[in-house]
């Protein structure tokens, strides 16, 4: 009998779009065993954004792997050549923006079902911003202007997912409030510079390029509130101190 692939995603912290060191682009790529993997950006969320996509492709032509991108805006392949395209990746990473948007354009072009057997196939599903969103039950979104909770996700992270934990006002206490009065799931918020590996749905690796930033678990305290526990990480770059993941 075949052995079952690990399920496995990754929420970014950063990564091309917003560091100039590379190093969490350098750790994506370092989760795939094959020697020059494929890698597929999608810009669903950006509206398929010419700078967001050049900016892709500039940072990963230069690292030893086959970048593609797919666009939905301007779809060129049938339902065939696309399922074809998606399930022959190693990689898929998925940008930031709209949160609501993507769901619903993905959902529009059967986009959503092809992740999930991305997903079961053992091909790597990661993202900054609303590409790390996606993957969850439920995630924190300025995606109707105001900071506010989207119960709708793909689902195949259990709970919820807030990105930019540190770096946006607001997010810290909203995604807390979501999370203590039930809008949201008990979930994950990550801060800019922390990469989260999830295997099978438990991090199984989490690293930062910033001394400072982590991943939290936040859960209702049972009091009306919400807690957060920090997971250490390991620090990314030269020969700096490792820590093991608790």
């Amino acid at each position: 009998m075949a052995a079952v692939p690990d399920r496995r995603l990754a929420l970014l912290g950063g990564g091309f779009s917003t560091d100039d060191d590379g190093l969490l682009d350098d750790w994506v790529l370092g989760q795939v065993p094959a020697a020059r993997p494929r890698v597929c950006f999608v810009p669903t969320a950006s509206g398929d954004a010419p700078g967001y996509i050049e900016k892709f492709l500039a940072a990963y032509r230069s690292r030893a792997c086959e970048p593609g991108v797919l666009p939905l805006f301007r779809r060129e392949l049938d339902d065939a050549a696309l399922r074809a395209f998606v399930l022959s990746q190693d990689v898929v990473y998925v940008g930031g923006g709209n949160t609501a948007n993507l769901l619903a354009v993905w959902r529009a072009h059967g986009v959503d079902r092809l992740l999930r057997e991305a997903y079961e196939r053992g091909i790597l599903l990661c993202g900054i911003s609303a590409g790390a969103n996606c993957w969850a039950d439920g995630s924190h979104t300025d995606s109707f202007g105001p900071l506010t909770h989207l119960a709708d996700g793909l689902g195949l992270l259990s709970g919820s997912v807030c990105p930019h934990y540190d770096s946006e006002p607001g997010r810290r206490a909203s995604y807390r409030a979501a999370v203590a009065t039930g809008s949201l799931p008990a979930g994950w918020a990550v801060e800019d510079g922390v990469g989260a590996l999830f295997t099978g749905g438990r991090p199984t690796d989490v690293v930062s390029r910033l001394p400072r930033a982590r991943l939290y678990r936040v859960e209702p305290d049972g009091d009306g509130g919400a807690s957060e526990r920090a997971l250490s990480c390991r620090l990314l770059g030269g020969a700096r101190r490792t820590v093991p993941l608790v």
